[in-house]
């Protein structure tokens, strides 16, 4: 069985703790390596190489580092196969969904090459009577990036790609369920030019992530995960000084309104809610057609499309609509949500259970679902069940289903698809989710905008890449000058004008 490693100090390094993790592959439930989970003293050691090197980085002007992260992105792109299958092996998703994976990442980092301009800072002459104020973007020191198993390599460049060309050093601590795309990335940021020690990749479970939140060397730290775990480690980050940026759980509706074109809305209903086997963020898990009419057209519209999913391992062929869910653990809870939705009085239109894959009998593959006349109560609407799941609650009017979406708890994005601009507008306006889709069912903002929801689906000021991400990797330092005239009108030094 492979053993992975810690990245430390530019090279692979075994872990000393003697604690280990499977990593599974989830298409046929076996064990496919270990990985190595720190110990305190591990991360502690991870973080002083981290400050050591980090005042050399910080001190090579930004043009050097912004030359670093040109050289990564040509590898990234070089290597884009690699990492795709790196990806699709530890996680499941098929290799399109893995390279778009990839390619989103990527995007921020092509970004981050423009940085000077984004680190700039303001300066103002003569503010007052002689005197000049200028203000200055200087990075935070050691900064830790805590990412989630079902974007193993965009979401990790989220986090590195703006704090390291910000000047600082980070610690990064992926998914232990896939953490080899970390070290691949931490590879190839090496070859571009990054200096040793600026970037360490340290794999472990929550002794590792209590060590980066409890240290005091680490200034900031960035979360992506659940809501509990994002509401645990901003409070703990909060409690010894940190800056966080934590991000959560989403429960996304689409709402179809009468005018809307069904095809469309169909199939971006499928492609929304049963991509990467549901396992997004951003995935529409809640559909809520406006009108009886819409809703029993929807339904129709839809179930001949979810039947047709190809589901298998991403070695099956490009044309594998999603793979397996990412452990047994999260098969279980999924069937289990689907047979509350049944118990609870909704119409499962769809059942996706007892799914098997010859030769894959032991993988975690469960079968696209659909739920019709679900209500707010329900389990199935409440939690989110991150699977392929679609459930549909009906709504009596625009109004209604504005309501749904506002008096939900999580806020990440959700859609409207209509072919009325008035309501359009509405809807984006009235809103309080953070990313909102008009006739676009995940709307992920473009890199150079910045990913974020509201409600208890991000905790903290700041969102993810974009102009945020150089706000909330950097700290703003203000100078006020007054430079007194020492030159007396005859040329001569004037010594008491300095007094």
């Amino acid at each position: 069985m492979e053993e992975l490693h810690h990245w430390i100090d530019g090279a692979r390094t075994p872990g000393s703790s003697g604690r280990f993790a499977d990593v599974m592959n989830p298409a046929t439930g076996e064990v496919q390596a270990c990985v190595p989970l720190a110990s305190a003293d591990e991360v502690r050691a991870a973080v002083e190489r981290a400050a050591a090197a980090q005042p050399a980085w910080a001190a090579t002007n930004p043009q050097r580092r912004a030359r670093v992260m040109m050289k990564f992105g040509a590898l990234i792109n070089a290597h884009m196969d690699r990492l795709a299958e790196c990806v699709s092996r530890e996680h499941g998703k098929t290799l399109p969904d893995a390279r778009g994976d990839v390619q989103r990442g990527l995007e921020v980092v092509e970004v981050c090459m423009g940085a000077p301009h984004l680190l700039k800072g303001e300066y103002m002459d003569n503010g007052g009577p002689g005197i000049d104020l200028y203000a200055m973007r200087q990075p935070l020191g050691v900064v830790a990036g805590i990412t989630p198993f079902n974007f193993p390599a965009m979401i990790p460049l989220w986090k590195m790609a703006p704090a390291l060309v910000s000047g600082n050093a980070m610690i990064l601590k992926p998914s232990e369920r896939t953490p080899s795309t970390a070290i691949l990335l931490a590879e190839l940021l090496k070859e571009a030019g990054l200096p040793d020690g600026v970037l360490q990749v340290v794999n472990g479970d929550k002794e590792a992530v209590d060590a980066l939140l409890d240290d005091e060397t680490v200034q900031a730290v960035g979360f992506v995960g659940s809501t509990p775990i994002a509401q645990y480690i901003y409070g703990r980050a909060a409690a010894t000084g940190k800056r966080a940026q934590c991000f959560g759980g989403a429960k996304n509706h689409m709402i179809v309104m009468p005018d809307a074109d069904l095809d469309k809305a169909a199939d971006a209903l499928v492609g929304a809610g049963y991509g990467a086997a549901g396992e997004r963020c951003m995935a529409i898990s809640v559909a809520v057609p406006v009108g009886e009419e819409t809703a029993d057209r929807l339904v129709e519209k839809l179930v001949p499309r979810i039947e047709k999913l190809k589901v298998g391992p991403y070695t099956a062929g490009e044309d594998v609509d999603y793979g397996p869910v990412i452990t047994a653990a999260a098969k279980e809870r999924i069937e289990s949500l689907i047979q509350s939705g049944v118990d609870q009085g909704a119409d499962l239109v769809v059942d996706g259970r007892g799914f098997e894959l010859q030769g894959y009998e032991q993988g975690f593959f469960v079968g696209p679902s659909l739920f019709d006349r679900a209500t707010p109560e329900m389990d199935i609407y409440r939690e989110e069940i991150f699977g392929p799941v679609l459930t549909q609650v009906r709504a009596g009017s625009y109004e209604e289903a504005l309501s749904l979406v506002m008096k939900n708890q999580y806020g990440n994005g959700t859609a409207i698809y209509t072919a009325d601009g008035d309501t359009a507008r509405d809807f984006a306006s009235r809103v309080n989710v953070g990313m909102v889709g008009i006739n676009f069912p995940i709307p992920v903002p473009l890199s150079y905008f910045t990913f974020g929801g509201w409600k208890k689906s991000a905790f903290g000021d700041l969102n993810q890449y974009g102009p945020d991400a150089f706000r909330f990797y950097t700290r703003t330092k203000t100078v006020t000058a007054r430079w007194f005239s020492g030159i007396k009108d005859g040329g001569e030094f004037n010594f008491k004008a300095m007094d």
